[in-house]
């Protein structure tokens, strides 16, 4: 084996993904995405922009030589003479033992297949929980999710993050600015009360790397969290894929992650974090916010007097009312080899999607 095959093989797999699933992404997220993966092919830094016909040039380019691809399997791994399952991440890693890199494969969102390889900056135990930090990446896929919990190890994939925290505090939408904004300000990056440009690129490294800890935090409450288990989500994915029952339910888990008493926003509390915390309210949307309603108000009042007992409260008042919401949706789960699926959907959307005030998807 050498690492150049090995290399390639492995980023080959990320393009059979791509392939097979870029069609889980609307198409302004799909353009976001390939633009980053774009700018990573290409070495350049979160900020640089690539010049508009080049990039859709690439797009079309990329998209053509997906199309035959879409269909193939998923190549073994040539290691050590031996073809190894790209799902075996156990026997990958120990053939890579004598190097920096780090292999990972499983599932992200809407069941994409995900790949990648980069190179380890440390490893570390959180909350006796061990995590990889993980930086230069020499294979990756379109979804990259930059952090995961896997097998009860913790990875964070430096590079993905940072595309991530540049892309969000660069399109700031007007319903985050002020928590945005108290972040951008706290790291040295607001001139007279709006972004400079210069200083986010000055500090943004320094700004993931101090970050860093809050979504680690996220996974450790993930683990620590048992009350909607991998059991049951992987139940909803097998019989509701890609619907409003798996969002839902996975969105659920992520508000209980973060407001578990070892996670996201009790450490943000513990270590008095305030740039974290304006970082989290501001990158809170859609479904997670309405799931979350207590901290916007309390971070509003925390700007003023910097009580973190409001955060406190917001936490436990949000984690309760989800709790219930979650205990609801293991229930329904334990009906649904019992009842046709259909009776089991219209009991979530009774039991679930009405009391959240969401509306119910139309059927077909």
């Amino acid at each position: 084996m050498t690492l150049q095959t090995l290399m390639k093989t492995i980023q080959h797999n990320c393009t059979i993904s791509d392939a097979k699933d870029c069609g889980i992404y609307s198409i302004c997220t799909l353009v976001l995405k390939l633009r980053n993966l774009y700018k990573w092919e290409q070495e350049m830094p979160p900020w640089q922009e690539p010049e508009p016909t080049v990039l859709l040039d690439w797009i079309e380019a990329k998209e053509n030589f997906w199309e035959p691809l879409g269909k193939e399997s998923f190549h073994f791994l040539p290691c050590n003479g031996n073809n190894l399952d790209p799902w075996d991440t156990e026997k990958i890693n120990c053939v890579l033992g004598g190097t920096d890199l780090v292999y990972g494969s499983g599932y992200g969102r809407a069941m994409k297949a995900v790949f990648f390889l980069a190179k380890k900056i440390k490893e570390e135990s959180v909350e006796g929980c061990p995590v990889v930090i993980l930086g230069q990446e020499q294979a990756r896929e379109l979804a990259s999710p930059f952090a995961s919990l896997q097998n009860g190890v913790i990875t964070i994939r430096r590079e993905p993050l940072r595309f991530f925290i540049w892309d969000h505090i660069q399109d700031i939408r007007a319903s985050c600015r002020t928590p945005i904004h108290y972040t951008l300000n706290a790291y040295g990056m607001l001139d007279d009360g709006k972004i400079n440009q210069q200083a986010c690129r000055d500090s943004l490294d320094y700004m993931v790397d101090r970050e860093i800890p809050i979504f680690i935090y996220h996974e450790v409450g993930e683990k620590m969290q048992t009350t909607l288990d991998s059991f049951t989500l992987k139940k909803i994915v097998a019989s509701f894929p890609e619907s409003a029952v798996e969002f839902v339910s996975r969105t659920i888990k992520d508000i209980l992650a973060d407001t578990h008493p070892l996670g996201m926003i009790n450490f943000i509390i513990r270590e008095k974090r305030s740039a974290s915390l304006g970082l989290y309210v501001g990158f809170l949307d859609g479904l997670r916010k309405l799931l979350f309603p207590e901290i916007s108000d309390a971070f509003q009042r925390f700007v003023h007097n910097e009580d973190w007992q409001l955060i406190e409260q917001a936490r436990k008042q949000c984690r309760a009312r989800n709790l219930r919401f979650a205990e609801k949706i293991c229930e329904i789960v334990q009906t649904i080899d019992q009842i046709p699926l259909e009776s089991s959907r219209e009991r979530f959307n009774r039991e679930v999607m009405v009391p959240l005030g969401l509306d119910i998807p139309e059927k077909g």
